[in-house]
């Protein structure tokens, strides 16, 4: 406890490099969140009502964290949810702080420092209980998951080009990375749809592409959700 917060006085210090900042949670726009080691970039999902959230881009400079840029965005319909507790299927967005790992879309790269991969015929992203690709990326021709199953089949996956809308700007999350069945997969920040989302959070299209031309896998950035 001393050295974390030692190294905080630290970061603090006027001229302080940023990547010296090792806080373990930061609250901004009212939301807990949990960093990881060099974290400087956060966007924050502050639930407002019902399946409505606020959602704000942080970066952290000079030793304060500044907000960027704010728009309204969705959550699931189902409401929200501890992670350790949410359940496949329910519709739920979890809550908590988890790390942005990277971006997918369906077009060539619209300009990202994070890893971009395209969306192309056959991908989906593996919702079945039973294979070991459980809460990843996979296409049907690689196999070894059930992608013929129905919407209605609760180890149904997600063929990622039939949301065009809303996968056109995507960043996953590390949601569920352990890969616990029936805890829930594909976890993203995404383009607005016509409604809640089934889980994920989602946000206006300006919003999504100027987070793309901010994270910087660098900064090790973080989303955190709260109430």
């Amino acid at each position: 406890m001393r050295l974390a917060v030692l190294v905080l006085l630290i970061a603090l210090l006027p001229g302080a490099p940023a990547r010296a900042v090792t806080t373990e949670t930061v609250v901004l726009d009212g939301v807990t969140v949990r960093l990881w080691p060099g974290s400087q970039q956060v966007v924050t999902v502050r639930h407002t009502r019902g399946w409505h959230a606020r959602l704000t881009f942080w970066r952290f400079e000079e030793g304060h964290w500044l907000r960027r840029f704010q728009a309204s965005g969705r959550t699931g319909y189902g409401g929200l949810a501890a992670a350790a507790e949410r359940v496949q299927g329910s519709g739920t967005t979890p809550l908590g702080s988890f790390r942005l790992l990277g971006t997918f879309g369906t077009h060539a790269s619209p300009g990202t420092r994070m890893f971009y991969r395209r969306v192309g015929p056959g991908d989906f992203w593996v919702q079945d209980n039973a294979s070991p690709y459980y809460n990843r990326w996979r296409n049907r021709a690689d196999g070894r998951f059930r992608w013929w199953l129905p919407a209605s089949n609760v180890n149904s996956s997600e063929r990622l080009s039939n949301y065009p809308v809303q996968y056109e700007y995507a960043v996953t999350t590390s949601f569920n990375q352990a890969q616990v069945r029936y805890r829930g997969a594909g976890i993203f920040l995404h383009v607005d749809g016509p409604g809640a989302t089934a889980g994920c959070v989602s946000g206006p299209r300006w919003f999504l592409r100027a987070v793309f031309r901010r994270l910087d896998p660098r900064l090790v950035p973080v989303i955190g959700i709260g109430r």
